[in-house]
C-alpha cells in the first residue's frame, strides 16, 4: 500500500479497527476513510454504495462486526447473524463495484468447528459442527469468507480473510454480560479489588483452553498481509476448487500459535489487577467450546510472529481501562 493510498477501516472505533487505525497511522498512511455507524450505517446497502462511489478507496479492511461473549450471542442470535451478513454483503459487494485493490475481511477463530483437531489450520474450514452458542456469528462470518472467494473466483477481486484468535488490548467492549472474556475477568477483579471482596466467580470450569493475542499485535499482522508483494498476497486468495481439486479459501490465521486454560488466565489477571482472594468456578454456566488454538504456520510462512506476551499484554490493557473505567453496573 502507499502512503497516499485511500483506506477505509470500516468498524475503527472497535478494539480490532481503532488497533489497525493506529498501526495505519503510526506507519504514516495519511487517507483513512473514518466513518462512524452514525455517518455511515453499513447494513444499508444503498448508503454504503453511494459512500464507496463517492470516496473510491484503495483499500479495505473489513473490521466492523457485532460481536460479543457467549451471554450476548445466546441473547441477540438474530441480530448477530442479520447485522453481520448485511454489513459485510454490503461492504465486500461495493468494493467490488468501486474497484478496490485489496481488501482484508476480518473474522474469528470460532469459524472452526467445535471439536476441530487441534491446532486448527485453514483448511479445517466447515469439517463439522460449530459451538452452538456463537452459531449464528459464525455462520454469517464463514459466509463473509465464501463471498471473499466466490468475488475471487468471479471477478477477479483480490479480497482475502483473516481470522484472529481470542484478541484483548486497549478500547475493548467492558460490558459486565457482553465482553469476552479477558474483559470480563479484567473487570470483574478490578471491581471486587476496589470493594475488598475475598471471592471472584468465573464461568464454567476453568478447565477449556484459550488461546490470546494482543489488539497491536493483530493489528501489525493485517498491516503487514496487506503491504505483501502481490506474488505473495495473491498465494494466499486461495483456488477454484472445481479447477485445482484443492479446498484453498481465500483464509489466514492470526495468532500466537499457544494456548492457556481459563484458570491460568484467571490467575494471570488477579496477578495484573492486584486481586488477593480466592478464584470460584461457576460449572453451571457454560464452557464453550474445549480448545481453540489456531495453527499460524501459514502466517509465520509469509514472515510474520506475535511479539507481545500475554503478561506484557494484560498489564498494557489494565492501565488502560483503569485509566477509564466504565460506570458501575
Amino acid at each position: 500500500m502507499l502512503k497516499t493510498d485511500r483506506i477505509h477501516v470500516a468498524g475503527h472505533r472497535g478494539l480490532v479497527g481503532s488497533a489497525i487505525v493506529r498501526r495505519l497511522q503510526v506507519l504514516g498512511y495519511a487517507k483513512l476513510l473514518l466513518l462512524t455507524h452514525a455517518e455511515l450505517d453499513l447494513t444499508d446497502e444503498a448508503a454504503t454504495l453511494a459512500f464507496y462511489r463517492e470516496n473510491k478507496p484503495d483499500h479495505v479492511v473489513l473490521a466492523a462486526a457485532k460481536v460479543g461473549g457467549i451471554v450476548a450471542n445466546q441473547r441477540y442470535p438474530a441480530e448477530f447473524i442479520r447485522d453481520n451478513l448485511a454489513i459485510q454483503t454490503n461492504v465486500i459487494h461495493a468494493a467490488h463495484l468501486s474497484g478496490v485493490q485489496r481488501l482484508l475481511f476480518l473474522g474469528s477463530s470460532c469459524i472452526y468447528p467445535k471439536l476441530a483437531p487441534q491446532p486448527m489450520r485453514e483448511r479445517d474450514l466447515l469439517t463439522g459442527p460449530l459451538e452452538p452458542t456463537n452459531r449464528p456469528y459464525a455462520l454469517a462470518k464463514i459466509a463473509g469468507i465464501e463471498m471473499c472467494w466466490s468475488y475471487n473466483r468471479q471477478y477477479g477481486t483480490q479480497f482475502l480473510a483473516a481470522m484472529p484468535t481470542n484478541l484483548y488490548g486497549p478500547g475493548d467492549n467492558y460490558h459486565p454480560s457482553n465482553s469476552h472474556v479477558i474483559p470480563a475477568l479484567l473487570r470483574k477483579f478490578h471491581e471486587a479489588k476496589l470493594r475488598n471482596e475475598n471471592t471472584v466467580s468465573v464461568w464454567g470450569t476453568g478447565t477449556p483452553r484459550r488461546e490470546f493475542l494482543y489488539s497491536d499485535d493483530m493489528a501489525d499482522a493485517c498491516v503487514f498481509l496487506l503491504n505483501l508483494p502481490d506474488a505473495r498476497w495473491q498465494a494466499l486468495l486461495g483456488s477454484d476448487e472445481l479447477e485445482s481439486g484443492r479446498f484453498e479459501p481465500p483464509l489466514v490465521n492470526i495468532g500466537v500459535g499457544e494456548d492457556i486454560t481459563i484458570a491460568e488466565l484467571a490467575a494471570t489477571v488477579a496477578r495484573v489487577v492486584g486481586f488477593t482472594g480466592e478464584v470460584a468456578y461457576d460449572a453451571s454456566k457454560p464452557d464453550g467450546t474445549p480448545r481453540k488454538l489456531m495453527d499460524v504456520s501459514l502466517l509465520h510462512s509469509v514472515g510474520w510472529q506475535a511479539s507481545t506476551p500475554l503478561l506484557d499484554g494484560l498489564t498494557a490493557a489494565y492501565r488502560a481501562f483503569a485509566a477509564a473505567p466504565p460506570a458501575a453496573a
